[in-house]
């Protein structure tokens, strides 16, 4: 099986062009005022522009109201909006329906035990997504470069195809991928040379790493 990536929280057209180049095959938008890739629906709008028809463009929210799903739907037109929060299977479904795209949902893993909650998800979801619990008291849901056990998903099956996401970076993503027996990797933090800041040799080299997998 073919190892394929997802590049989030892209600010630049350096970071998308060097993403695109790389053949990832998801770009990831943020939407999510706490995160310094935060981005505004008018910026992203025109970042996007590129990717269109190249790869899957993301919009990452975080427990969204009503009217940001419409906004993010009606101005920025996503292929897929990937949900980072504490969404419940039922509100999972009725962001689905409202925006009319597909759905990657987080679910955050410290343990074996957390991987349970992804039954409830299987059959309302494109994608699941498994990424490291943050701390308690955390800012953030995501996105700190925090990785957990990958044995923890070596042998699991899922009626979706799924994204191993947390502390991967262009030296530890192919040894990820082989422990864990993920069909997708998801970066962001691992591709930056500070917070928010994605350097596009580190994403050429992640998704170099990625194809030689």
């Amino acid at each position: 099986m073919t190892l394929k990536a997802k590049i989030c929280g892209v600010s630049t057209p350096e970071a998308v062009r060097a993403a695109l180049d790389g053949k990832a095959g998801w770009l990831g938008f943020v939407f999510f005022p706490k995160s310094p890739r935060n981005l505004s629906v008018e910026a992203a709008v025109r970042l996007a522009e590129p990717a269109r028809q190249r790869a899957k463009v993301v919009a990452l929210v975080v427990d969204p109201s009503d009217a940001q799903v419409d906004e993010i739907a009606r101005a920025f037109r996503p292929d897929l909006i990937q949900l980072h929060g504490r969404e419940s299977p039922s509100r999972t479904r009725e962001i689905a329906v409202r925006a009319g795209c597909g759905i990657i949902k987080a679910l955050p893993v410290a343990e074996a035990s957390d991987l349970a909650a992804a039954a409830a998800y299987e059959g309302l979801v494109e994608h699941l997504m498994f990424d490291a619990k943050p701390p308690k008291d955390a800012a953030l849901p995501g996105g700190a470069g925090r990785a957990f056990d990958w044995s923890l998903m070596a042998g699991q099956r899922f009626q979706r195809p799924w994204f191993l996401a947390g502390g991967l970076d262009p030296w530890n993503v192919a040894e990820a991928a082989s422990v864990s027996g993920a069909p997708l990797v998801d970066v962001s933090s691992g591709v930056e040379r500070g917070p928010g800041l994605k350097d596009p040799a580190l994403i050429t080299a992640f998704l170099d790493a990625v194809r030689r997998a």
